[in-house]
């Protein structure tokens, strides 16, 4: 929220003493001094008054995990292990899921703490890739680019897909790229044309590729130039 906004929500400041306080530079967010009532106060955000801390905040976190197959993106589940089994961390249920995969696709996933950060990376509004290498049981024809291109009708939603890039690399292989994230999107469009998909494994999210040195069920934390490419 507005730094003026999250000083007046305290209880000992109303809206005047905050403007005040700020006009006079004596509140500070994560170490920057700020005057500017619209300055973005988050969660993670360490915020003082001279040297009193109104806000210690808490770190913001984010990792990337080879997601295997046979596992669940989800929290927790009563059956089958999760993604959030894989990680060796503390305080995991403060965690969530930044686009999550089916029980057997495989590839990149991000998960992390940070709510605004992952809607940024999900959201169709944004149109970040999604990039997904696919194997299929029978031959891609010549024709699936061009209708992927224009976009499919999924009647049950009642919508039309966004426009989605294909490039064949092999006579059953190809690599997929999209900008949203509808209900097993990529399988239903090679569905379309009758074709099962046998293997899938997301490449990429927007900016970020899946780290080769990372075998299925392992994970990392991402670099901060990593996390600012959001």
């Amino acid at each position: 929220m507005r730094v003026d906004r999250f000083l007046s929500n305290l209880p000992r400041f109303n809206r005047q003493q905050a403007r005040r306080l700020l006009v006079e530079r004596r509140i500070s967010v994560d170490g920057v001094t700020v005057s500017d009532p619209h300055y973005e106060v988050r969660e993670f955000s360490r915020v003082c008054l001279d040297a009193e801390v109104l806000q210690a905040g808490k770190p913001a976190r984010y990792f990337m995990l080879h997601k295997p197959q046979g596992c669940v993106s989800a929290t927790s589940d009563p059956q089958h292990p999760t993604v959030l089994d894989l990680l060796r961390e503390s305080d995991k249920n403060e965690l969530h899921i930044a686009g999550r995969l089916d029980f057997n696709t495989t590839g990149l996933m991000l998960i992390t703490n940070d709510g605004q950060w992952s809607r940024r990376l999900t959201q169709p509004t944004t149109k970040l890739p999604k990039v997904y290498r696919v194997e299929t049981e029978d031959v891609i024809g010549p024709d699936y680019a061009a209708t992927f291109a224009a976009g499919l009708y999924f009647a049950f939603e009642d919508l039309t897909t966004q426009p989605a890039e294909l490039a064949v690399l092999g006579p059953t292989t190809a690599r997929l790229s999209i900008i949203e994230g509808r209900y097993h999107q990529v399988k239903r469009m090679f569905g379309y044309f009758n074709n099962k998909v046998i293997g899938l494994h997301r490449e990429r999210m927007g900016p970020l590729e899946l780290d080769p040195a990372l075998a299925p069920g392992e994970y990392r934390a991402l670099t901060v130039e990593e996390i600012h490419q959001v």
